[in-house]
């Protein structure tokens, strides 16, 4: 006999698909946002897919502009109200506890940064419950395209061309210029923040340089560095990142994680 599937793939009207772990039980919510690689690499519907077996309703937003699967496509002009749309989307859910967090990688994990740290300064609620980012920038990118090609270094271009904006708020981009800092230091909720101490595509520095910034303004981010990881931590450092992953998750968007059903 077939058993009846643990994880089960929905729909988010107007947006795509979610993963959640089909128990007709309410919980809460993840939206993940992915890097460079773009929305149709899969990467990040496999963490959604991870996600939801512990217990999460996620939904991976693909956001960037032209992709395919055979194609990244573009970050560029992004209108960042669109992932509070999908947050609204995602937390409306019946199945929803209504608690929601915010997980990007990379360019995902400056795009999370950004967003919360925008809504914040314009009392843009609800905002994310918690936020997690794996390799982030500190700072404002620039547009990226991935037919373009990109150099190594921090914060990873080359050369950076204010006319190629990777985000637009409220209808405009000028005030979101590369080399910009983020201020997610305005957030007051929970961040994690982790990186590999080995990434040659975003270094490690920003990450540094984040976690200076948020305890020099009072906050207490939990930061995890992968000593000699890459940009995508592989083998059992993956498996840690995970763990940790899950555990700050499981602290900030459940109720009583202590006594939460685990699979």
């Amino acid at each position: 006999m077939i058993e009846e599937l643990r994880i089960v793939a929905r729909t988010l009207p107007g947006f795509g698909t979610v993963y959640d772990p089909g128990d007709k039980e309410c919980h809460p919510g993840i939206l993940l946002l992915h890097g460079s690689e773009g929305g149709f690499s899969g990467w990040s519907h496999r963490d959604s897919i991870l996600l939801a077996a512990h217990g999460f309703i996620t939904y991976p937003h693909a956001y960037s502009i032209g992709g395919n699967f055979w194609n990244a496509g573009s970050i560029r002009e992004i209108a960042l109200e669109r992932t509070i749309d999908a947050l609204a989307a995602l937390r409306s859910l019946d199945w929803c506890s209504g608690k929601v967090g915010l997980y990007g990688t990379s360019r995902g994990g400056e795009h999370a940064l950004l967003l919360t740290s925008l809504m914040v300064r314009d009392q843009v609620d609800p905002l994310p419950s918690a936020v997690a980012v794996h390799a982030p920038s500190d700072v404002i990118c620039g547009g990226f395209d991935a037919r373009q090609f990109r150099d190594k270094g921090d914060p990873g271009w080359k050369v950076w061309d204010p006319a190629e904006r990777a985000w637009t708020w409220r209808g405009a981009s000028d005030a979101l210029k590369p080399t910009t800092p983020i201020e997610i230091e305005r957030y007051e909720g929970p961040i994690f923040i982790s990186h590999g101490t080995a990434d040659n595509s975003w270094s490690v520095e920003m990450t540094r340089r984040l976690e200076a910034r948020l305890i020099q303004h009072g906050r207490c981010p939990e930061v995890h560095y992968y000593d000699g990881q890459p940009h995508n931590p592989s083998g059992e450092a993956m498996n840690l990142h995970l763990r940790r992953l899950i555990a700050f998750f499981d602290q900030h968007l459940c109720s009583n994680p202590s006594i939460r059903e685990k699979p």
